[in-house]
């Protein structure tokens, strides 16, 4: 008769293995409430074992968020094909995918408390800001953004997560909803900058002109003239309340 031998793992596998048996606990969970027992436990090894490895809860929380940080960043990269409202949507769609897969530990963390705010965990979370704030530029072909510009995407950046940890709390609005309104922020905050700025009029106009009608800043359009009809300053042949460029059909 034979027995199973349970196979013995090498250092740098241990580790990833308790990472993510870490990241799936604080994905339910608060860090805060969750112990090294359990972890332990969930690994499936004793305690003393998971310090061999870590020498506390804070280091393999900083592990695991720096894991759940380069798959929140790369969420945020979209190919450049197609209008932009729809990539931009596309990427809401897999940032609140992010959002309902690690709803505790990304509220834990956005919102502070004794598992977080250390230096290390501050520019891990400024780094997925920073990588967003990039693929935003991106998108938008631009290399050497103005000043307006960061104000305007940095921004939105922020918009999105408290939007996010708002629909955590009591997820009262529906999610896609919720997806579409962003895009639709970031074309009204790109609007508003453009009237004040002409490299930004420049940046709105290079938007919208391959949006369709059917598209999300094609939908906004159609939202806010159907809230103003008649506005008044209407180019003649000008849809009332038509962006610079945009094509309503």
């Amino acid at each position: 008769m034979t027995t199973g031998v349970r196979r013995r793992m090498g250092v740098e596998e241990r580790k990833q293995q308790l990472i993510g048996v870490a990241l799936e606990l604080f994905s339910h969970r608060s860090p805060d409430e969750v112990s090294i027992d359990e972890i332990a436990a969930a690994a499936g090894i004793s305690r003393p074992l998971v310090y061999h490895y870590f020498p506390g809860k804070q280091s393999l929380y900083e592990a695991a968020l720096r894991r759940a940080a380069d798959e929140l960043a790369a969420r945020f990269v979209e190919p450049r094909q197609g209008p932009r409202g729809a990539r931009l949507l596309r990427v809401m769609r897999r940032f609140f995918d992010f959002v309902d897969e690690h709803g505790p530990g990304f509220e834990a963390l956005m919102r502070g408390g004794p598992a977080v705010g250390s230096s290390t965990t501050n520019a891990i979370v400024n780094e997925v800001r920073q990588a967003a704030y990039e693929q935003v530029l991106i998108q938008l072909e631009v290399e050497k953004p103005s000043a307006r510009l960061e104000l305007v995407i940095r921004s939105w950046v922020s918009l999105a997560e408290s939007t996010a940890l708002l629909w955590l709390d009591g997820r009262r609005v529906p999610r896609e909803e919720l997806e579409l309104q962003l895009v639709h922020d970031f074309a009204a905050l790109a609007a508003v900058a453009a009237a004040y700025d002409a490299d930004m009029a420049e940046i709105l106009v290079r938007m919208l002109a391959d949006e369709p009608a059917d598209g999300p800043f094609g939908d906004l359009v159609a939202r806010l003239v159907a809230l103003v009809p008649g506005m008044p300053g209407q180019v003649p042949g000008e849809v009332p309340g038509q962006f610079p460029g945009q094509r309503l059909a």
